[in-house]
């Protein structure tokens, strides 16, 4: 009631603009998290029942947890606070990203249920809260919100169907979340001729030139008019706040300008989060929730920036390659050709080593069907290197940074408070199936999520990991050091989690993801190795290529042959829940690459095979060759297949 989605969607809208102008980095996406709403849910809670504050100068006293919140956010930007962003590891932030997956599905979860209830406020004696129609309208919120759910998740996957053309596929992959609301809002109105008005309940806000619907605007004259004692009250959740902006905000710009998104600008780090400290001292002045960096919005809106086909340089690159077949060159000069022209087109800043940037690295099978010829050093044809197919592959990742489709994005969402007749149309049954897809879609990528699946998998049936592209940790960290660290995260996100559940103590929810920091740093590696760690939180994610369960012998594990799926390419690199570049682990060739003559096994690929020091435990056979870690190169027998009673801890 005191906030709708009005001052919600202004908030988000105001805020996105003034960064996306003058922000430090445009491509980080502004919004109000679901971890400010609790917040303000607890203070709320705190606030309503009591005289001297009440619900009428709630957004008064809000305000002034908006003033001490923006003074902290000042003085951690002043001080550099954010030169420890680093030691945001993996553990951390996906603990995090599940606790809001956690929060969204226990608001969808609680909202289908309220659906079998009279809402508060409203007259029970009406015809559609008698209890008949009561059910009959949670039945039909069940399937509106199941069948959003379901219809948004296979059309997230519309790139890999086989019907329709390309850009009809690839506009559903993109824009079929919105299009199934607008779809299941529509089908919410065929029985409407037969059912009660209020069957199925929609959502409820004021319009913005409603009479009231504007107070919250003038809430700075209120300010004055709260009790001293509460003024310095409002210290407490703003320390809170603070600590949980700080966070958010900096892991969400991490993720935005990853090294993998080969950014041409430099981080702001310190700026934003000045920027931030007057963006909350101005909503709080007008009554509005703050918005802060979101996840998974940031990265995903540099993902939808990216470019993988330039045309012009595709079409450069195109001509170099047949220009280098025809003059009978081999593999490694080939590669090095387009690499040159790919150096000269482009245009780096003052600040940047041309170096760094090149085209990405030729696949294995590639390199292998050049060493079929006879030697490496062999004329290859487009028999060898496809050329339209692999132009695609080698195109590295780059990213259109501007400041306008931030801009764009954000005005749009201000429109919408301009079009709430039209929002308010939209079933609450949908917006709950839209909770449950938003916690879903997150976990895909999480390898936090993924250990805890693991924990599940039979022994028997643990080599399916491998049969699909998987994270490093799998092939060099003991199954039981798994199992360790993975329970302890887990009962650390429920204690978290409980916490979010008492009312006045749910205050300190950020205070614990914070305190996580330190533990990781501090308490886990005197009971775990630093190389387990490590390759348990990288801080990228880094993947290994499939192995061919059915094609690998104990003799020849594996020669790295992974096999490219279908679908978008950029798709295929990128994880959908923390929008993290796939870092695939596999041997390169490059121009420099030596061509050997006289060694027999010049005919095979130049660099050692890729293969999973696992792979015969996992077939059944006991473990004869030892596994190397990619990172440290130690050897150790692995025990991904074992249970954790039969396995030790290293």
């Amino acid at each position: 009631g005191v906030l709708t989605a009005v001052q919600t969607l202004a908030s988000t809208a105001l805020c996105g603009i003034i960064h996306s102008i003058i922000g430090g980095q445009p491509l980080l996406v502004l919004g109000v998290a679901e971890p400010t709403v609790l917040m303000y849910t607890f203070m709320y809670n705190f606030a309503k029942d009591r005289a001297d504050l009440g619900r009428n100068l709630f957004l008064a006293w809000t305000g002034w947890v908006c003033v001490w919140t923006a003074a902290l956010l000042f003085l951690l930007a002043i001080l550099g606070a954010c030169s420890i962003i680093n030691r945001f590891t993996r553990l951390v932030g996906e603990l995090f990203g599940l606790l809001i997956a956690m929060l969204f599905m226990q608001q969808a979860i609680k909202g289908l249920v309220e659906e079998f209830r009279v809402p508060q406020r409203e007259n029970p004696n009406l015809i559609e809260f008698i209890p008949s129609w009561r059910f009959g309208n949670g039945m039909f919120a069940i399937v509106l919100s199941f069948g959003l759910l379901l219809t948004a998740l296979r059309s997230r996957k519309a790139r890999s169907w086989r019907y329709g053309s390309g850009w009809v596929r690839g506009f559903i992959a993109d824009y079929g979340v919105p299009l199934m609301v607008l779809i299941w809002t529509a089908g919410s109105y065929i029985p409407a001729g037969s059912i009660p008005h209020g069957i199925p309940r929609r959502l409820f806000s004021p319009n913005p030139w409603s009479p009231g619907a504007y107070q919250n605007w003038t809430v700075i004259k209120e300010m004055l008019d709260i009790p001293v004692l509460y003024i310095f009250v409002a210290f407490i959740p703003a320390t809170m706040i603070a600590v949980l902006y700080y966070f958010d905000h900096s892991v969400a710009s991490q993720l935005a300008q990853q090294k993998e998104f080969n950014l041409r600008k430099p981080p702001s780090y310190h700026y934003d989060l000045l920027l931030l400290g007057f963006l909350t001292l101005m909503c709080g002045l007008i009554g509005i929730p703050p918005s802060n960096g979101v996840i998974p919005q940031s990265p995903m809106h540099t993902k939808s920036l990216a470019t993988l086909k330039h045309q012009l340089l595709r079409s450069r690159l195109v001509a170099t390659a047949r220009q280098s077949i025809r003059t009978n060159s081999s593999l490694g000069q080939l590669y090095g050709n387009m690499q040159e022209v790919y150096q000269q087109m482009q245009t780096p800043l003052i600040y940047q080593d041309a170096s760094a940037r090149g085209l990405n690295e030729l696949k294995e099978t590639t390199i292998q069907a050049a060493g079929s010829m006879g030697h490496i050093g062999a004329p290859v044809d487009e028999t060898v290197f496809d050329v339209e197919k692999e132009i695609d592959d080698l195109l590295p990742v780059e990213v259109k940074e501007q400041r306008v489709s931030n801009l764009l994005q954000s005005m749009m969402v201000g429109g919408c408070v301009a079009a709430m007749p039209i929002i308010k149309m939209i079933p609450t049954s949908v917006l709950w199936g839209y909770f449950a897809f938003m916690a879903i879609e997150s976990l895909p990528g999480n390898q936090f999520w993924e250990r805890i699946l693991l924990l599940f998998t039979a022994p028997s049936r643990r080599y399916k990991v491998l049969e699909d592209y998987h994270a490093t940790f799998v092939e060099t960290v003991p199954f039981k050091t798994i199992a360790f660290i993975t329970i302890f995260q887990t009962l650390y996100l429920l204690v978290v989690f409980g916490i979010t559940w008492i009312p006045i103590a749910g205050l300190l929810f950020p205070l614990m993801i914070m305190l996580l920091v330190p533990v990781r740093q501090y308490i886990l590696p005197k009971f775990f190795k630093g190389a387990h760690l490590q390759d348990l939180d990288a801080a990228e994610y880094e993947e290994y290529p499939a192995l061919p369960f059915n094609l690998a012998t104990e003799t020849d594990l594996g020669s790295g042959v992974s096999f490219t799926r279908e679908g978008e390419l950029f798709d295929e690199i990128v994880t959908r829940s923390r929008g993290e570049v796939r870092r695939v682990s596999s041997p390169r060739i490059t121009s420099s690459t030596a061509t050997p003559t006289k060694d027999p096994a010049s005919a095979q690929s130049p660099h050692p095979p890729a293969y999973s020091p696992r792979l015969n435990e996992l077939r059944g056979r006991s473990p004869r060759s030892a596994g190397i870690s990619p990172r440290n190169g130690n050897t150790r027998l692995s025990n991904l297949g074992k249970s954790p009673s039969d396995s030790t801890l290293n």
